[in-house]
């Protein structure tokens, strides 16, 4: 979903009205802010903005509504589209594409050109050099975002989710 098509964000909505509209929210608010991740600094969904701000003594309500808007553009510029991919494996180019669907769940749905991701040793990848071309898949696409964004994180130049994840992968 790009920014265009949302509602803008605004201190009186509630978390889970952002949250469907900008998923990014939930890991920007945290990165920056600590707030969401854990018991102690945990909001409900059914707070606003506003509310969240104050309990954690976030004075610049603006600034973190930028702040989530920044994130939620940055997701979509790391999404890319299944076509995209199955253009490029088709064409050779470089490219690690990297399933994260558990063992069990990739027998049930095998993707062709992905590699079922190392979780034993997922310190490996972290050892490539940082501008390899890296394609993440999940399911529905939230958690190869959330990968994306980490090696992003790492000062990974070309990481992507794949948008949709393996339902649109099928489709």
């Amino acid at each position: 979903m790009s920014t265009q098509s949302a509602p803008p964000i605004r201190p009186d909505m509630t978390m889970a009205e952002i949250l469907g509209h900008y998923p990014s929210a939930k890991r920007a608010l945290f990165q920056r802010y600590h707030v969401g991740g854990c018991s102690s600094c945990a909001f409900e969904q059914s707070d606003t903005l506003e509310k969240v701000c104050r309990d954690h003594n976030l004075l610049d309500v603006p600034g973190v509504v930028q702040h989530l808007l920044n994130s939620h553009e940055v997701d979509q510029r790391m999404q890319v589209e299944p076509r995209e991919v199955k253009r490029w494996l088709a064409a050779g180019e470089k490219l690690l594409f990297l399933d994260l669907r558990q063992p069990d769940t990739i027998g049930a749905a095998r993707v062709a050109g992905a590699e079922p991701i190392d979780f034993l040793n997922q310190a490996k990848y972290m050892q490539l050099p940082k501008d390899t071309r890296i394609a993440f898949l999940c399911q529905s696409g939230m958690a190869s975002l959330d990968a994306a964004a980490y090696f992003a994180g790492h000062g990974f130049t070309q990481v992507f989710s794949v948008r949709g994840g393996v339902d649109a992968w099928s489709a």
